[in-house]
């Protein structure tokens, strides 16, 4: 974080979240010193910013106080967004991000991944949906066995060239 580096991770569940935790709360626990004032948390301000990335990521809840573990996967995952987009980094890591969500939530991730990558926000995307991967990578670095196979740019990757690259297989 210090870095501007932000991690999302694959399983929400047991990384990105605390389950029993309301929206706000978990928006805005990395960064705690930033909503507290000589070390009490200001309600409102972390209501402010939860609030403001919940309403830009269109988060459906009942309200900024209401659990996690009460929303749908989907909703969960913008949360873990907003979570790390509170702090304003510079480069966001995306691991598996749509995995476990429904087809429309699905594209909801993809469209808030778009408007980022629009507004500069340097994304690496880790995904093993090669449909993903060919919608949503300016380029593609394919990894087997731990090294680099294939580079492509957007105009070369295609479904064949990545998993001839995956599969550690020469042309």
């Amino acid at each position: 974080m210090d870095y501007g580096i932000a991690y999302v991770p694959e399983d929400r569940h047991q990384h990105g979240l605390v389950m029993d935790f309301n929206i706000a709360s978990n928006v805005t626990l990395p960064i705690l010193r930033k909503v507290s004032r000589l070390g009490l948390l200001d309600p409102r301000l972390e209501k402010k910013i939860a609030g403001d990335y919940s309403e830009q990521l269109r988060v459906r809840a009942a309200g900024l106080d209401q659990l996690v573990n009460a929303l749908s996967g989907g909703n969960q995952q913008k949360v873990v967004l907003s979570k790390w987009l509170a702090t304003n980094p510079a480069v966001l890591i995306l691991d598996e991000p749509t995995r476990g969500i429904d087809v429309g939530a699905k594209a909801e991730v993809h469209r808030i991944i778009s408007d980022l990558a629009a507004r500069g926000l340097a994304i690496i995307l880790i995904s093993s949906e090669l449909p993903e991967v060919l919608a949503m990578a300016d380029r593609v670095l394919v990894l087997h066995e731990g090294s680099v196979t294939g580079t492509f740019a957007r105009t070369e990757a295609t479904q064949e060239r990545v998993m001839f690259a995956a599969t550690g297989q020469d042309r």
